[in-house]
C-alpha cells in the first residue's frame, strides 16, 4: 500500500503487542513459539516505524502483570528479551535507534538488566529515533512512583506545595522526557487499554486491529497510520476552531498535548 504523507505520520507511536499465545494455540504450537515469532514482530515493526519516519516506538514488552503466568513461560519471555537484545543491538546503532525503557526494570533478573545497560549505552547518542520497552511497566505502578517521588520533591522544598499544575507532576512519570503517544495501537481484537500509558495517551487516538501480534505486518502498521491521519484531534476545541487560524491563535496552547 502507499506511504503515508510525512505530515499525517504520528510522532509518537505506542503499541500494545498482544496474541502471541492465541496465535500459537490455533496452530497447535506451544506458547513459546508464539512469543518466538513475536519477536520477529517487533524486528520488523521498528524497521517500519523508522521508514515512516516515527521519531518515537513505545512497545509494551512485559506489564507487572505478566509476573503471574507460568514461571517457564515468565522464564521464556525474559530468555527472549536477552535474545533479541543481544542480536539486535548492532542493528539498533547501524540505523541509529536510541533505545529506552519504562517501568520497574531494577526488578528484572540481573542477566536482562545487563544486557538491557549494555544496549542503551551503545545508542545513547542516537536522538533521530527511539525505541522505547515497556518492561516490568503498569500505568497505576508508575502513578503511585510519580506520586511519591512528587511528594518527597514537595518535602524538600523542590516543588512549592500549592503547585497542582500537570507539567510539575508529569516530570515524575517515567515518561517525563518523551513526548506522549499520539496513536495507540492493539493488536488481537482486544479493545481495551490493560493498564499502559492511561496517563500519557489522555489525548492519543487508538486503531485496534483483529490480527494476533505474530500477523502485525508493515501493512498493518502503515494502514493504522493511514487511519490517524484522517482523524481530527481537537484537543477539547472545535472542529471550527481547528480550522480558523486566528481562532486558534487565541486559545491557550494544551498542557501536554500534542
Amino acid at each position: 500500500m502507499a506511504e503515508p504523507e510525512s505530515a499525517s505520520v504520528p510522532h509518537h507511536v505506542a503499541i500494545i503487542m498482544d496474541g502471541n499465545g492465541r496465535w500459537a494455540k490455533q496452530r497447535g504450537l506451544p506458547r513459546i513459539e508464539g512469543h518466538r515469532r513475536g519477536v520477529e514482530t517487533v524486528r520488523r515493526t521498528i524497521e517500519t516505524a523508522r521508514e515512516l519516519g516515527i521519531e518515537y516506538l513505545t512497545l509494551y514488552a512485559f506489564s507487572v502483570e505478566n509476573w503471574r503466568r507460568p514461571q517457564d513461560e515468565v522464564g521464556a519471555l525474559m530468555g527472549l528479551l536477552e535474545y533479541f537484545l543481544k542480536r539486535e543491538t548492532s542493528t539498533l546503532v547501524k540505523n541509529q535507534v536510541r533505545l529506552r525503557t519504562i517501568g520497574r526494570t531494577d526488578l528484572l533478573p540481573d542477566f536482562v538488566r545487563q544486557e538491557l545497560e549494555r544496549t542503551i549505552a551503545a545508542t545513547a547518542d542516537f536522538t533521530e529515533h527511539t525505541l522505547v520497552l515497556a518492561l516490568n511497566y503498569g500505568s497505576r505502578t508508575e502513578v503511585l512512583d510519580a506520586a511519591k517521588s512528587y511528594a518527597a520533591a514537595v518535602a524538600a522544598g523542590e516543588i512549592a506545595a500549592d503547585d497542582d499544575s500537570w507539567e510539575s507532576f508529569a516530570r515524575h512519570l517515567y515518561t517525563k522526557d518523551l513526548p506522549d503517544p499520539d496513536l495507540v495501537i492493539r493488536t488481537s481484537g482486544e479493545t481495551r487499554v490493560s493498564n499502559f500509558l492511561l496517563m500519557q495517551a489522555a489525548y492519543a487516538e487508538f486503531v485496534f486491529l483483529p490480527i494476533f501480534w505474530p500477523d502485525f505486518s508493515a501493512d498493518h502498521f502503515k494502514a493504522a497510520v493511514a487511519e490517524f491521519a484522517k482523524r481530527e484531534r481537537r484537543f477539547g476545541r472545535t472542529g471550527d476552531q481547528l480550522r480558523s487560524p486566528a481562532a486558534t491563535a487565541a486559545i491557550p496552547p494544551l498542557v501536554a498535548g500534542r
